[in-house]
């Protein structure tokens, strides 16, 4: 089972928070202390917090579940996406459109728009149109794969979202509520955790904490896949090597 350790979170910076001012008191019991007017973040709680969302996603994914990552901040966009890509799930790690989950239908339509215009480029349709009509579908297909693309093989609505940021991603988070879609989120210690069903207290500004999260959650929804595949595997196993039935051993 992927595990992080607490040294790994303490060298990626997972620990600290934001100015005390900043905090929001809900985050209390995450909290160990403060230093130089920074809160400092209890890492003997994000440590299992951290496994048990793992835990939870690695099983969601042995089911055959789908987990959607979400990271639109600077700090997270590139590694929401490779790690997305690398463990075969769906993304959004630009910006968040309105109704993306509560008005999925609508997105749907949008979708086969932005798989309309890519087969028109790749079978050479394009030219059936003037320079400034085939610019213009080339910026609409551009600006539908970078709202649209990681989610673009998202056949239905995903079965858990994993956040970055439940502050800067608050209306994904709450289209996830609204649909009782379960919640993995890193929560630092100026957001409200109360909203978030597996909560992740850590830093969620520093780019080797958010990669540490990002790439675990990867490994997780790989070893879930993983673990599916080798029972399949093996009850087939078991099935061949099974003895005879007494119908075939009379004959």
């Amino acid at each position: 089972m992927s595990q992080v350790s607490m040294r790994q979170m303490l060298e990626a910076g997972v620990h600290f928070g934001h100015q005390t001012r900043y905090w929001n008191p809900k985050m209390g019991p995450f909290i160990f202390g403060h230093r130089n007017k920074i809160h400092i973040i209890n890492l003997e709680k994000t440590v299992p917090l951290f496994q048990d969302a793992l835990n939870f996603m690695s099983t969601l994914s042995a089911n055959g579940g789908k987990v959607l990552f979400v990271g639109t901040k600077r700090a997270a966009r590139d590694a929401v996406r490779e790690e997305a890509l690398r463990c075969g799930m769906p993304f959004v790690n630009h910006r968040w459109l309105g109704g993306m989950l509560t008005n999925f239908k609508t997105i749907r339509q949008s979708i086969k728009r932005l798989k309309d215009l890519e087969v028109m480029f790749e079978s050479g349709g394009i030219e059936r149109f003037n320079k400034k009509e085939a610019l213009d579908l080339s910026r609409e297909r551009d600006k539908l794969e970078q709202s649209l693309g990681g989610i673009k093989d998202m056949d239905g609505l995903p079965d858990a979202m994993f956040v970055i940021d439940v502050g800067h991603e608050k209306n994904a988070v709450t289209e996830a509520n609204k649909l009782g879609i379960p919640v993995v989120g890193v929560v630092d210690t100026n957001n409200d955790p109360s909203k978030v069903d597996y909560v992740i207290p850590g830093n969620d500004d520093a780019i080797r904490a958010v990669r540490l999260y990002i790439a675990g959650t990867a490994d997780a929804v790989l070893e879930g896949r993983d673990t599916a595949a080798g029972m399949v595997s093996g009850r087939e196993t078991e099935f061949r090597d099974a003895p005879a039935g007494r119908d075939q051993a009379a004959s």
